[in-house]
This record gives structure tokens, C-alpha cells and sequence, in this order.
């Protein structure tokens, strides 16, 4: 199978049908046609096999991964989902891997609504990237760096379910079977806060996703906005399974620092907590008040009135 019949069989036919797109797959560009009150939110993430996810990840779970984790980015900006392209590299053509794959996007692509536009495939090691983009009114956007002394800081979700899946994947740790199918689909199936991030458009002053670990990610807020602040260890929304797998202090590091929960982070003023509750309500999402942002540009864990110090489960490129 060649490069132009591949993308016909396994891409082309099955993307989205959105009013907004002019030309999509099969010319040089795509053209769309954003509404004139909106500004465009563009975020761009790329897997690569044996970094971030490893050679028997079920193929239809890494097509719906590769685009989840994209759309977290917009759901972190407030953002609604319109296009994406994806460039897709691969050591050799498996249709069986291919249809799985497309499956698997194309079925969180329907869900929220993003055509795929267009973008590339080429053979070499397995690696997807996909660039998303998203519509929001002007000058409306979540950004880090809008946190201010006082605010309150919440998660939605639960946290270190993903980090825990993927030692379950790697054999570093066991329970139950039923746990263990919950937080290896935590890990495999993220599921982006899309609704949430615009019901939070007006009454946040800051939000980020976490991917890298609550701790890694807090920090770009606290470094954008200048400001520090405390977390409430024992405040940490933690699921069952977590907590039924491991100790309560590994599971506070799994939450912690583990990543790849791709839940929300966010500060809302003091005058916001009320139509913040009323907004988030509306879309489902369960969220967490943990702690509150202060001055000092450091932030303190605290756990029974002493400073908690989690094990590092995290990663980061070029360490």
C-alpha cells in the first residue's frame, strides 16, 4: 500500500464534517473559515514509541490517546475543538494496526467534533503527532499567568490513577484485577476536560492541564503569575483504586508527581467560588479545592501541619 492510498483507506473518508472547513485532505493546504469573534487556539503533541508509550499499547487506544491529550491543552485554555491535522510516521504498514488506530481517533474526533484537515505520513520510527486547533471568543482565553495572592487553587478529576496504570503496564506494581483495568484505561484513556475549561473561561484566573505532574505543573503557574503557594496534601481528590492499591503516602506521590493526568489546575478568586461551583456543576465534572496561592514564589506542600516531601515519580525530557 503507497502513502496516497493509505491516507484514502484508513484517513480521508472517515474525518469529520465541520461547515467551517473549505478544503481539507487531498490539497496542499486545508482552509478554514473561523467565526470572525473568535481567536484560535493552537496546541501541537507528539508520541513517540518506547518514550511515551510502549510497542503493545493497543492501537485504537493510541488513536484516541494521540488526540486526548491535545485536546487537554485546549480544554486548558478554554478553547472549543475544530481541526486537527496529524503527521504520522511508521516503520512499516500494518492495515490491521492502521484500522485500530484510525478507529480510536476518529471515535473522541466524532465525540468532540474535530475534523481532521489534513497532514502527513511518512516510514521510519513509530512516532504521531498531532496539531489541534480550537475557536474562543477574543480576549477570552485561560492562560498561567493570571493568579493573584489569595486565590484558591482546585483540580478537577482524580489524580495519579495514569502514573499508577502505567507502573502496573511495566510490571512495577499489582492489586486487584479490577483496579488494575481501571487505572491502566486512567492511563491509556485520559479524559480531557474540554467542557469544564470553557465553563471556566470567565471566573478562573489561571489554569494549566496536568501532564507532567501536579507538582511540575503547578510551578509554570506560579512562575508566570509571580505568586507562590500551598497545596493540602490530605486534600488531594484521590480515587479508590488508588487508594486501594497502594499506601496512602505513595499514593499522595502518584498524585503528587506521577503526571499524565490530564485533569485540570486552576485558581479562582475568592469573589468566584460561588458561580464557579454553579458553572462546574452544569458540565458534570467533579472538582477539588487543595490548597491557595500566596506570596514568596515557592510552593509548600503540607500534610498535618508539616511540610509532605513525595517521592519523585515523574518525567521529564533531557533530563
Amino acid at each position: 500500500m503507497k502513502e496516497f492510498q493509505l491516507i484514502e483507506s484508513f484517513f480521508t473518508g472517515r474525518a469529520q464534517s465541520r461547515k467551517d472547513v473549505a478544503v481539507g485532505i487531498g490539497d496542499d493546504c486545508a482552509i478554514v473559515e473561523p467565526a470572525e469573534s473568535k481567536s484560535i487556539a493552537i496546541s501541537c503533541d507528539t508520541l513517540v514509541e518506547n518514550v511515551h508509550f510502549y510497542p503493545d499499547m493497543p492501537a485504537k487506544d493510541l488513536g484516541y490517546k494521540s488526540l486526548a491529550v491535545n485536546l487537554s491543552d485546549l480544554a486548558a485554555m478554554g478553547a472549543e475543538p475544530a481541526w486537527m491535522t496529524l503527521a504520522i510516521t511508521l516503520p512499516e504498514v500494518d492495515e490491521h494496526w492502521l484500522a485500530e488506530y484510525s478507529a480510536g481517533l476518529f471515535e473522541i474526533a466524532e465525540y468532540y467534533g474535530v475534523a481532521l484537515v489534513g497532514g502527513d505520513t511518512t516510514r521510519g520510527p513509530r512516532s504521531i503527532s498531532v496539531t489541534i486547533n480550537g475557536q474562543l471568543p477574543k480576549h477570552s482565553g485561560l492562560t498561567r499567568s493570571g493568579a493573584r495572592n489569595g486565590d484558591w487553587i482546585y483540580v478537577t478529576g482524580t489524580l495519579g490513577d495514569s502514573a499508577l496504570g502505567l507502573d502496573l503496564l511495566r510490571n512495577k506494581a499489582s492489586c486487584s484485577e479490577s483496579d488494575s483495568t481501571y487505572l491502566i484505561n486512567r492511563h491509556y484513556r485520559p479524559t480531557p476536560r474540554v467542557l469544564a475549561g470553557q465553563a471556566l473561561r470567565t471566573r478562573a484566573s489561571s489554569a494549566i492541564d496536568i501532564s507532567d505532574g501536579l507538582v511540575s505543573d503547578i510551578q509554570h503557574i506560579l512562575k508566570a503569575s509571580n505568586v507562590g503557594a500551598t497545596v493540602n496534601v490530605d486534600q488531594l481528590p484521590l480515587s479508590k483504586s488508588l487508594t486501594n492499591s497502594v499506601s496512602t503516602e505513595m499514593a499522595y506521590s502518584y498524585a503528587l508527581t506521577g503526571g499524565e493526568d490530564y485533569e485540570l489546575l486552576f485558581t479562582v478568586p475568592e469573589a468566584q467560588k460561588g458561580a464557579l461551583e454553579i458553572a462546574l456543576a452544569e458540565t458534570g465534572v467533579k472538582f477539588t479545592q487543595i490548597g491557595q496561592i500566596c506570596m514568596g514564589g515557592k510552593l509548600k506542600l503540607m500534610l498535618d501541619k508539616k511540610t509532605f516531601d513525595p517521592i519523585n515519580l515523574g518525567f521529564e525530557h533531557f533530563s
